[in-house]
């Protein structure tokens, strides 16, 4: 859903503040969802009818890796607006490649799932003014509680965020810059000054020190950039505006454009994760203390709708017109990344571990790579190849996936275990098996044998 259309949507909240939290108690499609079992914790709060608290139930379920002593930080997921994406935000924890990023840099993931009715006012949550930046505070005091991690009330944040999430994450940054270690803004942006055609939605103060938040403007060709007609259309002329109005007074903000979709989120999370994991890198402090700045040096710089990125020391046109690149890895991936979304990688994935075979049922464990995530197992047995698990990877909108993909980027439920049963073996005779992680790039990992 657009910004455009949220503002159209019908507006509720005058009604719902006067209902009791009741009427929104967990009902499908918002009553299945993993189990949240130490690495996972969860938090659940009820629809609040106080005024400028939020109307609608909300669960927020994190990961945190095992045998990190202190979190350095937080990776947000934020799924997008309507009850399809909300629910889809149920997941987003136990992706295997948003883990890989997390456990990278000592930092726990964390994935809301609003409880929005079908049809109900998105800026209700979408605008963390509405009460959804008061309840995303409070669900990391009590998660890190429950978890023993109390210091994830004061880490600071990695956001993700998918249409009305990328509305939502830019007002984060808006709020509470201090806090933002990067922000990714997938088909959505907060806004910053009154637009005609966004009337109705309240814009946010831009202050200085949001500027200094590296961001990512990141939409489909689709949503108004080549095709301008259509339901998503108005996504890019937002995007323009924003990027504008901070790249304008210096801000560290790019633009990145998928060539292939429209809304759905597509292959974008092969340059969202190395993007958001050099910023992170950048930007951490070793232990507890404010952000670090982004560095200066080997910068790059790129025209917002163009192909080609160039070191900043060598451009030609105005820097504050072109989008800004962290360094020249980032740079080449950018590029590309905007021409048909093929990311390369280099690197084999990490080797599955924990291989155990208990008669014909084979299970095991693997943490997926960072660059390219996790597309299937390949399974031997006496050396020769068995299966593929899963046989196909299930995904419409992108590069097949382990554990599948839904439209907010999100692994789909069932969650897809790590485990085979060798149908054609015969009882008692003894094999030997083999199991090879393949990463989204079609590299093989090493094998774990059995």
């Amino acid at each position: 859903m657009t910004l455009s259309q949220m503002a159209g949507a019908c507006r509720l909240a005058a009604a719902l503040v006067l209902l009791s939290s009741s009427l929104f108690a967990q009902q499908p499609p918002y009553d299945v969802f993993p189990e949240a079992k130490p690495p996972y914790y969860r938090v659940r709060y009820e629809a609040s009818t106080k005024p400028g608290e939020l109307i609608y139930p909300v669960n927020y379920t994190i990961w945190i890796p095992q045998d990190v002593k202190v979190l350095r930080g937080v990776v947000v997921h934020q799924h997008g607006c309507g009850e399809g994406s909300c629910k889809s935000g149920l997941t987003g924890a136990y992706d295997l490649h948003w883990q890989a990023l997390a456990r990278k840099h000592d930092c726990a993931l964390l994935s809301p799932s609003y409880e929005q009715p079908e049809k109900a006012d998105c800026q209700m949550w979408c605008d963390p003014r509405n009460g959804s930046a008061a309840a995303f505070q409070k669900g990391l005091v009590d998660l890190g509680a429950k978890s023993g991690h109390p210091e994830l009330a004061s880490a600071p944040w990695a956001l993700w965020g998918h249409s009305g999430g990328g509305h939502w994450a830019g007002g984060i940054v808006m709020m509470f810059p201090d806090r933002v270690a990067a922000a990714w803004l997938r088909s959505g942006v907060p806004l910053l000054k009154e637009e005609p055609k966004r009337m109705g939605i309240k814009s946010h103060v831009l202050p200085d020190a949001a500027l200094q938040v590296p961001m990512m403007c990141n939409l489909g060709t689709k949503e108004g950039v080549t095709d301008k007609e259509g339901r998503f259309a108005g996504v890019w002329p937002g995007n323009e505006v924003f990027f504008r109005e901070l790249r304008g007074k210096g801000g560290l903000v790019g633009v990145a454009v998928d060539p292939l979709t429209a809304h759905e989120c597509g292959n974008q999370r092969y340059l969202a994760i190395p993007w958001l994991d050099a910023c992170l890198t950048a930007r951490l402090p070793k232990s507890a203390g404010p952000l670090r700045a982004m560095s200066t040096d080997g910068v790059w710089l790129a025209p917002i709708t163009g192909l080609e990125a160039i070191p900043a020391t060598g451009a030609s046109t105005a820097p504050l017109e072109a989008g800004w690149l962290p360094d020249e890895a980032i740079a080449r991936a950018w590029m590309q990344y905007v021409k048909d979304t093929g990311v390369t990688d280099t690197t084999p994935p990490p080797a599955p571990t924990q291989l155990r075979v208990a008669g014909n049922q084979l299970t095991w464990e693997c943490v997926a790579d960072v660059e390219s995530g996790l597309a299937k197992f390949v399974v031997e047995r006496d050396g020769a190849f068995l299966a593929d698990v899963p046989g196909a990877g299930k995904n419409p909108f992108g590069r097949p996936l382990f554990q599948n993909l839904q439209y907010s980027d999100t692994p789909t439920q069932p969650l897809v275990p790590m485990q085979f049963t060798d149908a054609t073996a015969k009882a008692g005779e003894k094999h030997v098996y083999r199991v090879i992680a393949v990463n989204t790039a079609g590299l093989k990992s090493e094998a774990v044998a059995e």
